[in-house]
Formats: C-alpha cells, structure tokens, sequence
C-alpha cells in the first residue's frame, strides 16, 4: 500500500479558466511539486489539445481532473479553503502570505481534504467565491506590476505546499478535534440566515454585509464538527420557542 502524503489531499480549484492552455501549464506545475487533485470550475474550453500540448508530461493530472459547474462542488467535504487574490476586499477573511498559507493548509492536509481557490485570468476571483473560503493567501510581488500569470500563480503555491511538506516531516503539529467541513458550515450558515430573515433582524431587500461579516466571524474561529452541531440545535430549539 503506498504510503500516504498530505499532498495528495490539497485541491487546486481553478475558475472560470479562459485559456486552455493555463491549464495545462497549471497540471505540468502541479506534478512538478507531487500535487495530483486538479478541480476545474467552469472552463471556457476543457479538454482542450492546447491544455495536453501545455501539461507535457503531466497529461495524467488532466484526465484525472474534476470539471464542475458551481464552486460548492470543488470545495465539498473539505475543511478548509483558501483565495488565492491580489486584490483588496472590504470585508477580508484572515491573510497569509505564501509561504504561510501553504503551512496551514498542510496542517489540514494531514487529516482532511482542503482547496487553494484561483480564479479568472482577467479579474480573479469574485468576492463571493472569496467568501466562501477561510483564509486568503498573498502572494507578495511588485507593489508597481503584482500581475501573475494564472499557472505561475500555480506554480508559486505549489512549491511552498511543497516546501511546507518537508518542514512537517519533522515539526508536524496535529489539528486538535474534528474540523467541520464545507458542508456543514454552508448549512450552518443557511440555517442561520433563514433564522435571521425569519425574525426580522436580516432584511433580505437590503442585507448590507451582515452574512459576509457572520461567515468572516465563524471563518476566523475554525468551528468544529461537535460546535457546528451545537449551534443548529441551538438555532434550531430557539426557532421552535418563538
């Protein structure tokens, strides 16, 4: 039985991908740095014999690639997801630099599947796809020209994944409890709103920022399995009280 590497529990999730070739180039990166689990959200053109000519010999990561519609899809069961983006957010989920990300996401790695989000070439990611993640990772570049390349973007996450590897082989330090994975918390967070708009304290005609400030509040914490079932039950006993 081959042994198992944390890696092989790392997602690259890529959205909305114009150009086939960037896949490809993204697959040849992957494998480069031992990552196998390509996720593909929407791409323009997928297979696509640019994106084979592109992978060289990483034509397996390609064929073994998840194609999806919605991003719930890509990120299902796993317990933590991270934005790759450059861009500033109003309401920002707790930042990391590469190399630091990617030491978190190992941590993860180690028990459950998690994501590294990237989206499209021309304008990244969307702030709602940034909202369904945990962490953002930045990557530090020229303050004048941080433009990067989707697949060297790639290339870069998937060298620190590795590098983080190696310093864990040593200096792994376990999760402790049971982290809730993306499905709980989407629940959790649709209970919650229901609740909310029921009682009158979320107007849906003009929810402001309030459900991204609760999914920013419950990201920050890293609830776990035992905490997300508690909370239901909670909203769940005082809904019937009403």
């Amino acid at each position: 039985m081959a042994q198992f590497c944390p890696l092989d529990n790392v997602r690259i999730v890529l959205s909305h991908t114009s150009h086939p070739g960037n896949i490809g180039a993204a697959a040849r990166a992957m494998k480069t740095m031992g990552l196998r689990s390509l996720y593909l959200i929407a791409p323009k053109s997928f297979p696509d014999a640019e994106a084979e000519a592109r992978a060289a010999h990483a034509a397996d990561i390609l064929q073994q690639a998840q194609v999806c519609s919605e991003l719930h899809q890509a990120l299902d069961q796993t317990v933590l997801a991270a934005a790759v983006t450059a861009r500033p957010r109003e309401l920002s989920h707790e930042i990391f630099d590469a190399r630091q990300g990617a030491r978190e996401l190992l941590r993860y790695a180690h028990q459950q599947p998690v994501a590294v989000l990237f989206g499209r070439e021309s304008s990244g990611l969307s702030t709602s796809e940034v909202h369904k993640c945990q962490i953002i990772i930045h990557i530090p570049a020229n303050p004048h020209y941080p433009s990067l390349n989707l697949a060297s973007a790639v290339q870069l996450i998937a060298y620190e994944l590795r590098m983080a590897l190696t310093e864990q082989t040593t200096a792994h330090v376990p999760i402790s409890g049971s982290p809730a994975n993306f499905n709980e918390l989407e629940l959790l967070y649709t209970h919650l709103e229901e609740l909310m708009i029921q009682s009158g304290f979320l107007d849906p005609d003009k929810p402001k920022l309030l459900m991204p400030r609760v999914r920013r509040m419950f990201a920050r914490a890293r609830l776990e399995k035992e905490e997300v079932q508690m909370l239901r039950g909670l909203l769940t006993t005082l809904h019937k009280r009403q």
